[in-house]
Order: structure tokens, then C-alpha cells, then sequence
């Protein structure tokens, strides 16, 4: 039963000395079904009165024995006794067999080997309920759409006012809100700071030279009397960039490819503080087939304009920073940890919570994805060959900097641009969590000599290297660590990744994405090469058909949804850290101080979202969950 706790007597004849190890062992009985028994933590209270915690946290199966270390983490070169020597070497030895990396494609991080979740050892699988809910949450979405004969159908849409009527339930007020104010170019701008991608946006301080935008051209939409060079220098002009899918392949429909446009979008932060859209070129090369798009063009060619460049930012949103810049990352940052740590490593005990379920919600992912009926690529622009070819490219130009979010914002120049609250959530959550690993790492780790001895440590950050990175030197990620300094900002980084930012690309999917007109998940019309030819019906002869929309609608219902094994940020329901000494643990001290500056900016950021529409919540620690877990 689940919760219950079994005490059990142990009388020896003699005093057993120190306590170092604990076997398990389910008994076998032949003549019943298999029944597996999940094991938390074996708690050792001696004659003497010393307690001792044995963390499990994994099933037993019959006849298995699972031997378990208790006590104090302890790095390599402290274990002296040959006994623990051997068993922390075996325990490595055999997480390197259960967990064994493959390549996913070429240029990608790589993955786990499992090709389905049934082949993941069941210490990493989702729980009962999870599993019960993601398939009831998807089946039950397909079922209401399958009953009003919207699933399957070609249709085109006719009306936009039936696309707000495809669920019964499954609304949300900023959804709600997106549905009506989509067409805004107020609103627009704002989804690049505070939507679901916001990490394309850059502050413009010279054009492109193929983005030949002129005085004349946006004037109209500038303060009174200014110019572009005057804004730029201001730092009031910004840029989104998408030439990353310049000449990537798409899927073919009915013999030719969807259209996929490597739009550049220039903004105006204007004096009321809204970042509006001021001219739109939707291909790379400037010609006169391929017009510069402004404000002050008939409606539907602006509408559609920016319909091409939320198609181009959804792209790059859900494959290059939310599958690859969290997903793949936190599998190779989960896959080096369980190969390259052993359960008593300090580093172990800190990092585990932050993989829960990123294996097995990663190997679902592509189950699905790549299967026999390719799953999503069906639903979207890219069909596997394009999704591999975005990724590979991504892979290619991520950097350490890039991932560091302190770094990222001055690179991209964003220091200074108002109500940009993925900034300052975001950065207010990097220090929370820096000065608690911090605190972590520094406990462990007393000098910079116990960094360069702790030869695990040093295999963890290799591995990261050559199978997150594929060994490339030019990204800046760290091959070895010499220094205290190095290990804290790395695990910033990594928990900061599988958590915050995961979050901030992942939890308004359904919010901002669902109103497909928004955020269209591909678009079946090219783009017009001259102005002035569009109408309503040319936005309905674009937009993906009834059934792709819907099936895209509840695909990002259930991305988005919270499931009621939850665990948010800066909660370690686990116990695996023992480090009592008398009656004071220092590790509980500082997980409780943690937990204290996380529900302080959760209070601060609720508050503030009580002043303004649509709220801002995706980086709320309390909404925010431990790990990439869907």
C-alpha cells in the first residue's frame, strides 16, 4: 500500500560496528503474478540510538537484492573501506548498463537508448497517476473533438468566431484573451517579451544589410521628428532574426512543400512603453518579390505578414528552445548524472530531483514524434528530415553564455527594455538558485583541490561535454572543472535550465498557442510576393485545415497541463541528503532557506500580476516545476 512504512527488529549476538550497508531482498513466490514493491528509504535507528537514512527510491522485483548505502555524502576520495570502494564501482558499473547513450541524429545531443518507455528502467518511469492522467488528458481532448466531427476533418475554416467554440472546457482566461486581441500590434510586440519564446528578440543597433528598411518607410510609426538612426541609438529599436530556417525542408502536402518564411520582424518600443511592429520582410533576401510589410498597409496584408512571422517564432520556439534547449539538454544532463554520480555523490543528491521523468517523458516525445505515423510532424510545418536539419543548426550555435540567463539578457541587449518580465523573474530566480547551490556546492566542496581530485565529478562534466555538446570547444560548455567557482555556475545553469526555463517555454503553450491565427502550427499558402492582393479569404485559405487546428489545439492543452503529482521548484519530497551532525542538518537549513526566497518572489510576482492583463506567471516558483517533466 502506498505510504506504509514497515518496522522490523533485528537482534544480533554481538555489536555490528559501524553500519555501511543494507540489502533488500522481495522474496520470491512462484505461484503468483509478478507484483513489484517500490522502495523509499530504509531507516536504521541503532542500540546507540544513532539513526541512519538508506535512500532506495526504486522498485524491487522478486527475487531481486538491491544493496543500499546510508550516511553522509561522500565524494570518491573519500571512501577508503575496500567494501565501499567496490560498491560504489559496481553501482556505476551497472547505471552504465541500464543507462547507455544513443545518437538521436547527426549534430543532436545524445539520448538515452530506450526506444520505448517500457525499455527504461522502472526507478525513472512516471508514477500510477501520471501515467492514468497524460493518457485520460489526451484521449478525453481527441474524444470531445472526435464527437463534434472536428478531428478528422479537411475542411478549411470559414469563420473564426467556430474556432472559438472547438472545447467545451478547456479555456484559460489568457487564451481567452489571446482569442481577442491577437490582431493588436501592441499585443503582438508584447509576446516576444513575455509569450512563450521570448529568447529570439535583440535590441537593433545597425539593420541587416538585407533588411533594407528606410527613414521614409517607418517615419510614420516613430516619435514626431525622430529617425531610425535616432531610436536605434536611443536603444528603442529591436529585432527578431529567423534566418536559421532559411532553406529548411518541409513537409510536402498534396506534392508540394509548406511554406516556411526566415522572417525578420523590426520593433519600435514606443513612448507609452509598448513594443509595436514597424516593418515586416518575410524572406531573407530583400527583392521586389519579397516587400517590406508596414503598419500602414491594407489590413489583411499586415495581418498576414505577422501571421508569417508567428508561424516562423512557433518553429524556433517548439524545436529549438523548448525541445532541444530543455528537452534533449536535460536528457543529457539527467543521463551523465545517473552514469557518472553515484547515490552518495553530494552532486547526485542535489541534481536527482531535477530529472524526474525526463527520460521517460523524452522517449515518449519521440515514440510519438518519429513513430510509424510520424505523430506531430503530421500536424506542423516540419516533417522529420526539416526537424532534424533546425535542430542540428540550433545544436550548433548554442553557447555557455547563451544558456547562463544573466549573460544571455546583455548579449541580446535586453538590460533596459520595460515591462520585459521574463528579464526580471528570470533573473531574480538565477540569483535564487545560484546562492543556494552556492551554499550546496560549497558545503561539499572546501577548496578548489576537491573540485580537481573528485574524478566522478570529473567524468560527469565530460560526459556532458561530448553527449550534450558533441565535444565542441567553440560552445564554451567546460570540459573539466579546476575551480569551486566553475562547478556552482554550471549547476546554476542546469537547474535553472531543466526548471525556470522549461517553464517559461513550456507552461504557456495552451495559453498563447491554442488560438492557432495566433501562433498557426503551419501554414499552407505561400506568402504573397505584392501588396495589396490579400482579403479575409486569402487568411482562411492560409491557415492550416479544421483537423490540424484542432489536433494542434489539444496537443498544446496537454503540454500545458498541470498533472497532481506536481512538484514544484525547491521541493525534495525525497530524502536524500543525511548530513545530521547532532541535531542540525545544514543541507535541510539551506533547502528551507531556499524554499523561503522562492515563495517571496512567488508572492511578489502574484501581486504584481494582480495590476496588469494578461498576467505573467510562467517563472512563479509555485507554479514552476522541478524538472522537465512534460
Amino acid at each position: 500500500m502506498t505510504g506504509k512504512i514497515g518496522t522490523y527488529t533485528v537482534t544480533t549476538a554481538s555489536n555490528l560496528g559501524q553500519l555501511l550497508l543494507v540489502k533488500l531482498e522481495k522474496e520470491q513466490y512462484l505461484f503468483l503474478p509478478e507484483n513489484k514493491w517500490f522502495c523509499s528509504k530504509v531507516v536504521v535507528t541503532t542500540p546507540e540510538h544513532d539513526v541512519i537514512y538508506f535512500p532506495c527510491y526504486k522498485w524491487v522485483s522478486r527475487g531481486e537484492v538491491v544493496e543500499l548505502r546510508g550516511g553522509k555524502a561522500r565524494k570518491v576520495f573519500e571512501d577508503e573501506l575496500p567494501l565501499l570502494v567496490h560498491h560504489r564501482k559496481k553501482e556505476l558499473e551497472h547505471h552504465k548498463k541500464l543507462f547507455q547513450w544513443n545518437e538521436f541524429a547527426e549534430g543532436l545531443p545524445h539520448i538515452n537508448s530506450a526506444k520505448e518507455l517500457s525499455a527504461l528502467p522502472a526507478e525513472v518511469l512516471f508514477s500510477f497517476s501520471k501515467e492514468v492522467e497524460t493518457i485520460y488528458t489526451r484521449e478525453s481532448g481527441m474524444f470531445e473533438l472526435k464527437l463534434k466531427g472536428l478531428a478528422d476533418s479537411t475542411e478549411q475554416w470559414e469563420d473564426l468566431d467556430k474556432m472559438k467554440k472547438v472545447f467545451w472546457f478547456r479555456k484559460t482566461p489568457i487564451s481567452e484573451y489571446v482569442s481577442e486581441h491577437w490582431k493588436e500590434d501592441d499585443f503582438f510586440g508584447s509576446q516576444f517579451l513575455n509569450g512563450t519564446n521570448p529568447n529570439v528578440i535583440q535590441r537593433c543597433t545597425t539593420l541587416p544589410p538585407n533588411f533594407p528598411v528606410t527613414d521614409e518607410m517607418v517615419q510614420p510609426f516613430l516619435e514626431d521628428g525622430s529617425s531610425l538612426a535616432s531610436e536605434m541609438k536611443k536603444g528603442n529599436i529591436f529585432i527578431c532574426d529567423y534566418k536559421r530556417l532559411e532553406g529548411v525542408p518541409t513537409r510536402v502536402v498534396n506534392g508540394e512543400p509548406l511554406p516556411l518564411t526566415a522572417a525578420l520582424c523590426l520593433f519600435y518600443n514606443n513612448p507609452e512603453d509598448n513594443l509595436t511592429p514597424i516593418a515586416i520582410q518575410l524572406e531573407q533576401q530583400p527583392s521586389q518579390q519579397n516587400p517590406i510589410y508596414l503598419p500602414s498597409d491594407s489590413e489583411h496584408d499586415w495581418l498576414l505578414a505577422k501571421m508569417f512571422v508567428r508561424n516562423a517564432d512557433f518553429i524556433e520556439h517548439q524545436n529549438s528552445y523548448n525541445l532541444l534547449g530543455t528537452h534533449l539538454l536535460a536528457e543529457a544532463f539527467a543521463m551523465a548524472t545517473l552514469r557518472s554520480l553515484p547515490i552518495m555523490h553530494p552532486l547526485h543528491k542535489l541534481l536527482i530531483p531535477h530529472f524526474r521523468y525526463t527520460l521517460p517523458v523524452n522517449t515518449i516525445s519521440r515514440e510519438i514524434l518519429f513513430g510509424p505515423e510520424e505523430g506531430l510532424t503530421k500536424d506542423t510545418t516540419l516533417g522529420l528530415e526539416g526537424l532534424k536539419e533546425l535542430l542540428k543548426r540550433a545544436h550548433s550555435e548554442i553557447t555557455y553564455s547563451s544558456l547562463c540567463l544573466p549573460e544571455n539578457i546583455v548579449a541580446r541587449g535586453l538590460e533596459s527594455i520595460p515591462n520585459f518580465y521574463y528579464r526580471e523573474d528570470g533573473l531574480k530566480l538565477w540569483n535564487i538558485i545560484n546562492s543556494f547551490v552556492q551554499g550546496m556546492v560549497e558545503h561539499f566542496y572546501s577548496s578548489d583541490s576537491e573540485v580537481s581530485r573528485d574524478s566522478e565529478l570529473q567524468d560527469w562534466i565530460h560526459e556532458i561535454f561530448i553527449h550534450g555538446f558533441l565535444g565542441n570547444g567553440k560552445s564554451g560548455i567546460p570540459q573539466r572543472f579546476d575551480t569551486v567557482k566553475e562547478v556552482i555556475k554550471f549547476i546554476t545553469m542546469v537547474i535553472f535550465t531543466v526548471s525556470a526555463q522549461h517553464s517559461a517555454v513550456s507552461m504557456g503553450q495552451f495559453d498563447y498557442c491554442s488560438w492557432v491565427p495566433n501562433s498557426p502550427i503551419f501554414l499552407c499558402k505561400a506568402p504573397p510576393t505584392t501588396k495589396g492582393c490579400s482579403s479575409m479569404s486569402t487568411i482562411f485559405e492560409t491557415l492550416p485545415d479544421v483537423g490540424s487546428t484542432v489536433r494542434g489545439m489539444a496537443s498544446t492543452w496537454l503540454l500545458s497541463k498541470k498533472y497532481s503529482d506536481f512538484i514544484p521548484l525547491g521541493s525534495y519530497p525525497n530524502q536524500y541528503f543525511d548530513e545530521t551532525d547532532g541535531y542540525f542538518d545544514v543541507t535541510k537549513q539551506m533547502m528551507k532557506h531556499f524554499q523561503a526566497e522562492l515563495s517571496y518572489l512567488s508572492e511578489s510576482i502574484t501581486e504584481r500580476n494582480s495590476t496588469f492583463t494578461p498576467p505573467y506567471n510562467y517563472l512563479n516558483p509555485a507554479e514552476m516545476e522541478n524538472s522537465v517533466s512534460m
